[in-house]
């Protein structure tokens, strides 16, 4: 399954549209305004939630919780590393390693792809393709992106105010 993800620019709230491969809109995500800490929520087109993700506050590295359905069901850490970031999706035993800087990174199950993130160049806004292997969970991959791209946005927005 591909999908694209593109961020809307000129809003006050972080906000993704989500298309399929045929270009229909498939879901949508929404940041909170004026909250302690990143939080997001992931829609269906009957405006369900199907994903959350959330900061979670006073931590070393980077952490975000993804909930479903009201109940937890992964935690994404941003690791120590010196050279080359790499995060860990704690509940589904995945990895996500890559090139941070250059927006392409894949998603991995052991030896196995679950998905593979690029960003699309010379867009107006952020604008990613996602594409998810079959048989793996697409909403949870989607909240992955998601997140790094936060996780991004905010060193990119602490590095330029220093």
């Amino acid at each position: 399954m591909r999908l694209l993800i593109r961020q809307k620019v000129f809003s006050w709230r972080d906000r993704f549209y989500i298309l399929d491969e045929q270009g229909q809109n498939r879901y949508y995500a929404e940041s909170e305004v004026f909250t302690w800490g990143k939080k997001l929520h992931v829609f269906d087109l009957d405006g369900r939630e199907v994903g959350y993700i959330e900061q979670k506050l006073f931590t070393w590295m980077p952490q975000y919780q993804i909930c479903r359905n009201g109940s937890h069901v992964a935690t994404i850490c941003k690791e120590f590393t010196f050279f080359r970031p790499r995060y860990r999706v704690e509940g589904a035993d995945w990895r996500v390693e890559g090139s941070f800087w250059a927006h392409e990174y894949a998603m991995l199950a052991g030896n196995r792809t679950v998905a593979t993130v690029a960003k699309e160049w010379f867009t107006w806004g952020d604008c990613y393709t996602l594409d998810v292997e079959d048989g793996w969970d697409e909403v949870l991959a989607l909240c992955v992106v998601l997140t790094i791209d936060c996780v991004a946005a905010q060193q990119a927005a602490a590095a330029s105010s220093t």
